[in-house]
């Protein structure tokens, strides 16, 4: 019989994404066996995270400050504005190297079978940010999904009220990419926002 313990590391593992029991088990086992102090470190670094990230009172991304480096930099550009549904979307989008300008963190999508509204996605606050007026262009990087497309016409339909400039990121064929190979969603989504060259 397995210890008490070592199934409650398992089952804690469990609760990470993409974690099956499988990867769980190796996890837990991994460092027990011979890697305690890299347990150790790991243990330290999440309660450290845990203790000191919190979310930036302008955009919402995760932050040990209250306002983050990207919302205190003079060096971004204050006009344009990125929605992103996730943290991990703004690191992406900065990996590119392309967008110099703001972001607001959704921390999700609207869905309201599970109870995700306005209020919790922090539009309130993103609407007290379009007032102000410094914002001329907001630019929809939600997913393309059901939701992510719902969420991303709720917001637009906000900043047609203070009269900002919306884009949304463009969708399709990625670079790369041959035809037969691509979906026919994004295929569509390819021919319908073809433009001229």
């Amino acid at each position: 019989m397995q210890s008490p313990v070592i199934n409650e590391l398992i089952d804690a593992f469990k609760l990470l994404p993409t974690i099956g029991p499988k990867s769980a088990q190796r996890l837990a086992y991994f460092l027990l066996q011979n890697h305690q102090q890299d347990g150790h470190r790991l243990a330290s670094a999440i309660e450290s995270a845990l203790e000191k990230v919190g979310y930036c009172q302008q955009c919402r991304n995760l932050s040990e400050t209250e306002i983050c480096g990207f919302c205190a930099s003079k060096s971004r550009q204050t006009d344009q504005l990125c929605i992103v549904e996730t943290p991990t979307d703004v690191v992406a989008i900065e990996q590119s190297g392309i967008y110099k300008g703001q972001y607001f963190v959704l921390m999700g999508h609207l869905s309201p079978i599970d109870g995700i509204g306005p209020d919790e996605l922090g539009l309130p606050i993103l609407r007290d940010r379009l007032a102000q007026g410094e914002i001329q262009e907001l630019i929809l990087a939600t997913n393309p999904t059901v939701e992510g497309e719902a969420t991303a016409h709720y917001i637009q339909q906000m900043a047609i009220e203070f009269n900002i400039s919306v884009t949304r990121l463009a969708q399709g064929i990625p670079l790369g990419g041959e035809l037969e190979y691509i979906d026919s969603g994004t295929l569509g989504q390819a021919f319908a926002g073809r433009k001229a060259v």
